[in-house]
């Protein structure tokens, strides 16, 4: 039998493991209640019982990494499900110009402070990483809970966050090859082969997909979920093979799958991701020692406030650029302040880098810093003060602005 009787060191797992999996239901609700994302939280709860926490916990770590790593993979995926083809030629028709200013304002604090600090280059492009990308899932979130998809200003945070995520499918291949390394001429293999093979994947998955969606259409509930849930695994495996982000294989996966199929997978698979990706977060902050984050969390706190202003103006400007009024380039601002899932997932590319340990601990007190701010900014944008030129200058009447 698989669960022979008597098997002390399994049974201590299985509770150890369901006492991790009930701490975190509690968060998860906690965060609920308070209306704001459990990411924090769950990288909280790992910080408390890994590495120099409140109480070690001796889980299988090869488990618990591999169940992380799935995690990554179901969050990538659902992000994909989130985007149609149409929203994403729109939004590389008309975000570029914002893609590329959120990228050098936004990129730009995270490489000087990390050049500053001195860090290796490539650990200084990884925290570039870090505070670039918003987190798209945060962001989703809360415009869901704030009540705020209809309103005018959101197709430009989501033209942001669909260049971001693309620009991610060039950026994590092009920093996977320089982390493994070797000659030049290698290196730039490395990369090309990366490239080719994110291009190949994102252009099928925009010819093929309705022919996939289609041929996942059929059956069963169950037969829906293990077909995406294996088709992913096979993509993203496939795609670490040739140097490739496997998250940008399962993102693509997901960007691959529309119509009705989409809104199946997407209520088949978000259980499987909450639980997953709650995983991911505490498997990451396990490896950190909470004594680490006192050091980093000044410059932490720093680059939050730094960064935080520099997405309002990414906000603000693609909102303007759609003709939106003041309070709603505020909101477009404000909403993309939160990073997460994605910082994390780049934060952890570099744990085997000689800065590893300093990047890991000034990612997650990045993430938990912003992580907060962000939905509270957000949600009492209205008490930031505007300058009175900047509201007799619009053109739209704020009335239509919900």
């Amino acid at each position: 039998m698989i669960f022979a009787a008597g098997s002390t060191e399994t049974a201590l797992a299985f509770v150890e493991v369901g006492a991790i999996v009930v701490l975190l239901g509690v968060l998860a609700r906690i965060s609920g209640r308070l209306g704001v994302t459990a990411v924090p939280f769950y990288l909280v709860a790992g910080l408390a019982f890994g590495e120099g926490g409140l109480a070690r916990i001796d889980v299988s770590e090869s488990f618990v990494q591999l169940a992380a790593e799935i995690g990554v993979l179901l969050l990538l995926f659902s992000l994909g499900l989130e985007y149609s083809e149409s929203e994403l030629r729109e939004g590389l028709r008309t975000g570029t110009v914002s893609g590329v200013l959120d990228m050098v304002l936004n990129a730009g604090p995270g490489l000087l402070l990390g050049l500053a600090l001195g860090w290796d280059p490539l650990a200084a492009i990884l925290l570039a990483g870090v505070t670039w990308i918003s987190s798209s899932g945060v962001v989703s979130k809360v415009l869901g809970d704030l009540g705020r998809l209809g309103n005018r200003e959101t197709p430009a945070v989501l033209n942001v966050l669909v260049i971001e995520d693309l620009a991610m499918a060039v950026y994590l291949p092009l920093v996977a090859a320089l982390i493994v390394g070797g000659t030049l001429a290698t290196t730039l293999g490395n990369i090309a082969i990366a490239l080719f093979a994110v291009t190949v994947i994102l252009l099928s998955a925009l010819r093929f997909g309705q022919r996939l969606s289609a041929l996942l259409a059929g059956g069963s509930d169950e037969a829906l979920l293990l077909g995406v849930f294996g088709i992913t695994l096979l993509v993203a495996g496939g795609a670490q093979l040739l140097d490739v982000s496997g998250a940008i294989g399962a993102f693509l996966v997901g960007l691959a799958i529309s119509g009705p199929t989409e809104e199946r997978a997407m209520r088949l698979v978000s259980p499987l991701r909450d639980l997953f990706a709650a995983t991911f977060f505490v498997f990451f902050s396990f490896q950190i020692d909470p004594a680490d984050l006192l050091g980093v969390m000044a410059p932490a706190i720093g680059l939050v406030v730094v960064t935080a202003f520099t997405k309002v103006i990414v906000g603000w400007y693609s909102a303007a650029r759609m003709g939106i009024g003041p309070q709603g380039r505020l909101r477009a601002g404000t909403v993309l302040i939160a990073r997460g899932e994605f910082s994390i997932v780049i934060a952890a590319l570099g744990a085997d880098l000689l800065d590893g340990p300093e990047l890991g601990a000034l990612a997650a007190a990045y993430v938990l810093v912003s992580a907060v701010l962000g939905p509270l900014t957000t949600k009492f944008y209205h008490l930031i003060p505007l300058p009175d030129s900047v509201t007799r200058r619009s053109r739209t009447p704020q009335p239509t602005l919900r």
